[in-house]
């Protein structure tokens, strides 16, 4: 019960953060086409692109690395914040040096060379905040994260907001964007301290050795974000800013449930690393509720962007994004099979498998570098909603071969059944709403209620039915 409670309280608090970070973005993204137009979006999107990929590089890799570490020594957890913050300094300088120079190279215009130079210097006090919340991942102390980042999010929009309205461009936004990581990374070290006992010395062994041990992390990481947006990256150097604009806003909507998708998977993995010792059914058990929980969120999400997608993106861009709803509705498909790779991928980890996470996102990388190059420069926009789409199938096909052969099978009737249920009754719900021709707000109103409605009623009946439940809340 205890544990139940602490993954319900870590799980709550990633997504309270995630979710702030998603909606923040979200509001700024349809703000920026809304305010300064699609073109300037591309811009703000290309430079996110390149921070997002070079910090991902330089600190993603040792996140991972020291949740798990510090998971299971947590006597060392002094070590791994002060030679370990030295080091993801050393990584960060490094890091943004390589931006810089490879956004010198590329055909950008001077404004968005400008922006994405800016913007770069966000890499810094983000990856070193990541040790931080590295720490507090592996103690189970997630609500602390929140803590520091969510008030941050909030003021950091609003800023941005004002900013724009007094048309201030692109270059302002990334500097508030570097002036706030910073903030965050303040406040996370003051709560760090009450949690740590500080030991100011820098350990040379252990940095080398964390070097050594954390290069297949830093590989697997440096792939799968460069995998994640390539799409943008290739649509950049064969297509306009405008283009940029129009995919990334198409993106932009899946975030809020990558967010919470990420969040729910980072808050089960300390618990799925403790079962690798307790039995394979206990990390079964996991998984596969892990995953089910997931795809009732994403199916439905899915046949909801199959019905109203255009209608979706003229209501919260304007109606020139409108051209980009058979993209949104190709990339909507992918969501069948995003659950699968990011829970499978964790599972492999805390198994020691990593290299196969490696091997995945190299093929993927690959491939869809080989394919981007033919799909987007010959369909644009639609190419990159078929390529994105295709590597999630690549990627969804390796982690069940490989899931299944070096741990154990999924028994994918029983993930599926359940979300597959809710999505045929909410597609039934669209066709009747498209029927009766309501307006767009009312239809994804009362969509929401059913979709609640038909969770609550296969949640009761998962539970052992209404009776059972009224008796658990009585004994209470």
């Amino acid at each position: 019960m205890v544990k139940n409670r602490k993954l319900i309280s870590n799980s709550l608090s990633m997504i309270v953060n995630r979710l702030a970070q998603s909606i923040t973005a979200f509001v700024l993204t349809a703000s920026i086409a809304r305010i300064l137009g699609a073109e300037a979006l591309g811009q703000y999107l290309l430079a996110f692109t390149y921070y997002f990929i070079f910090v991902s590089i330089a600190s993603q890799g040792l996140k991972t690395l020291f949740t798990r570490e510090i998971a299971r020594e947590p006597e060392k957890t002094s070590l791994y914040l002060i030679s370990g913050t030295w080091l993801q300094l050393i990584f960060s300088f490094f890091s943004y040096v390589v931006l810089v120079i490879i956004v010198f190279l590329l055909p950008y215009t001077s404004e968005t060379s400008t922006a994405c130079y800016i913007m770069g210097l966000t890499i810094i006090p983000f990856s070193l905040s990541n040790i931080t919340e590295a720490i507090f991942q592996a103690k189970e102390k997630m609500h602390l994260i929140a803590l520091a980042t969510v008030p941050v999010y909030v003021i950091r929009l609003f800023i941005m907001l004002w900013a724009m309205q007094r048309n201030y461009g692109i270059d302002y936004l990334a500097a508030i964007l570097v002036i706030s990581e910073s903030v965050i990374l303040g406040i996370e070290w003051i709560l760090i301290t009450k949690v740590v006992k500080t030991k100011w010395q820098i350990d040379r062994d252990f940095i080398w050795n964390t070097i050594k041990n954390a290069r297949t992390f830093f590989a697997i990481e440096g792939l799968a974000v460069v995998n994640a947006r390539i799409q943008i990256l290739i649509l950049s150097l064969s297509g306009t800013e405008f283009i940029v604009g129009v995919y990334g806003g198409i993106i932009q909507l899946f975030q809020p449930f990558l967010i919470v998708a990420n969040s729910i998977c980072i808050a089960m993995f300390p618990g799925l690393t403790k079962a690798v010792n307790q039995g394979r059914e206990n990390q079964r058990k996991i998984i596969e509720k892990c995953i089910e929980l997931l795809l009732i969120i994403a199916l439905p999400l899915s046949v909801g962007l199959l019905f109203i997608g255009k209608n979706l993106l003229t209501f919260i861009y304007n109606p020139s994004f409108a051209q980009g709803s058979l993209a949104l509705s190709i990339i909507a498909v992918s969501l069948i099979f995003l659950p699968f790779n990011q829970s499978l991928s964790f599972l492999l980890v805390a198994n020691g498998f990593e290299v196969v996470n490696l091997r995945q996102v190299a093929i993927n990388t690959i491939l869809g570098s080989l394919l981007g190059l033919i799909l987007v420069s010959k369909y644009n926009l639609l190419g990159a909603a078929i390529m994105a789409l295709l590597m999630s199938f690549i990627a969804f096909s390796q982690y069940i071969y490989f899931t299944s052969t070096l741990i154990f099978p999924l028994n994918l009737w029983r993930i599926i059944r359940s979300p597959v249920l809710i999505s045929i009754s909410m597609a039934a719900v669209f066709i009747v709403l498209e029927k009766i021709n309501l307006n767009f707000l009312l239809t994804m109103a009362i969509a929401t209620c059913c979709y609640i409605l038909l969770v609550n009623i296969l949640s009761i009946h998962a539970l052992g039915g209404i009776h059972i439940v009224w008796e658990k809340i009585a004994r209470k």
